[in-house]
């Protein structure tokens, strides 16, 4: 079934399709000179700093993952490792090759997590797309254990793997998934493609999980790179489209976000319209962090990082763009305490031109 242009709902909409939250938009980039600062809409200004490169010379970087220290663990899609980063110096050890990685396409080691003394990896195997988690001590000399599965029988395809992972306020395992492709397995709440997963740290579907015996939380969605928690516990999810509209969405469990049926924000009862939208030439969004009260977005297409202004579960301005084309694709956002990002770029992903150092960790202070 084809998805329905949200043509006729551009520019602000003022409500949402039933059970949405939030009001959808199409945003107006910044320039390129203007992609360091700007003014933001909702009465406060908006300001990006790449204060330094933390690392660089990394080979396909995806997940990125915070120790308890501050360091930083780094997967690469295609070397099928993990790289410990030091937080002050920028020095790079490797901690371990993930056994059963099968790279291709836009799979291969994807999301990273890190809880209780565990490394927990999405990645894509043989026949499915998995989550598994290896102990590893956390010292600068240590190094993986052997995996343990957590959760197996995600659909893989050679696109739309989904693959971030992370652990929310309630201490539950949550997972952004796609549907490799077959566009159906969105709306077939039998299948674990096309959903945002919640799941206990072990792997079993999490108390209170709107499917009893299910870890499916929302479904509905062709391609989940992004999960965040606002400072209210409301986790935010980072869509790609498929031709016409990329997706901010405000995720409540059970809600159904319309893939195949809509692409963006639309009138049809039933489903949840994003409460921010972009063409997919200006963002194609991956990873997604909430820092200084905003949704900070990278975009992999659109090479730049969008802001969305939040005032609790709505949008309180116009999304702004930063870096616009200055560092090419962009990958993964993680806050860092203290008004600050990790940023990575993502030019060795085979749809990139690397240049020299790439690709890199950066360094960004916002307000």
């Amino acid at each position: 079934m084809g998805a329905v242009s949200a043509a006729a709902v551009l520019g602000l909409v003022t409500g949402c399709s039933s059970g949405g939250s939030g009001a959808a938009s199409s945003p107006t980039s910044a320039s390129a000179s203007a992609s360091r600062s700007g003014t933001g809409t909702g009465g406060a200004p908006a300001d990006v700093r790449v204060a330094g490169t933390l690392t660089e010379d990394l080979e396909s970087p995806w997940g990125v993952a915070a120790l308890p220290g501050g360091d930083l663990l780094v997967a690469s899609r295609d070397e099928r490792t993990i790289t410990r980063v030091d937080a002050k110096t920028g020095e790079k050890t490797q901690v371990g090759e993930v056994p059963g990685v099968v790279p291709g396409g836009e799979g291969g080691l994807l999301g990273l997590a890190v809880r209780d003394g565990q490394v927990y990896a999405y990645f894509t195997a043989e026949s499915d797309n998995r989550i598994v988690r290896m102990p590893y001590g956390g010292g600068s000399t240590d190094r993986l254990g052997a995996p343990e599965v957590v959760l197996s029988g995600i659909p893989k395809g050679n696109v739309h793997n989904g693959g971030r992972i992370a652990f929310g306020p309630d201490g539950m395992l949550y997972a952004g998934t796609g549907e490799r492709g077959e566009t159906g397995l969105a709306q077939d709440l039998e299948s674990l493609g096309g959903k945002i997963l919640r799941m206990t740290p072990e792997g079993r579907p999490a108390p209170g999980n709107p499917f009893p015996g299910s870890p499916v939380y929302s479904y509905g969605h062709r391609n989940v790179q992004g999960l965040a928690w606002d400072a209210e516990g409301r986790l935010w999810a980072a869509e790609f489209g498929q031709n016409t509209w990329d997706e901010l969405n405000l995720i409540e469990p059970g809600k159904n976000y319309g893939w195949p049926r809509v692409e963006g924000a639309s009138d049809v009862s039933g489903f949840v319209s994003p409460v921010a939208q972009w063409r997919t030439d200006e963002a194609s969004p991956s990873g997604i962090a909430y820092a200084e009260g905003a949704i900070w977005m990278a975009g992999l297409r659109g090479e730049r990082l969008w802001r969305i202004p939040l005032s609790g579960a709505e949008r309180s301005g116009e999304p702004e763009a930063f870096l616009v084309e200055e560092y090419g694709r962009l990958r993964t956002v993680l806050a860092a305490g203290d008004g600050r990002l990790w940023l990575t770029t993502s030019e060795t992903d085979s749809r990139g031109t690397p240049g020299p150092g790439d690709d890199k960790i950066l360094r960004l202070e916002v307000r």
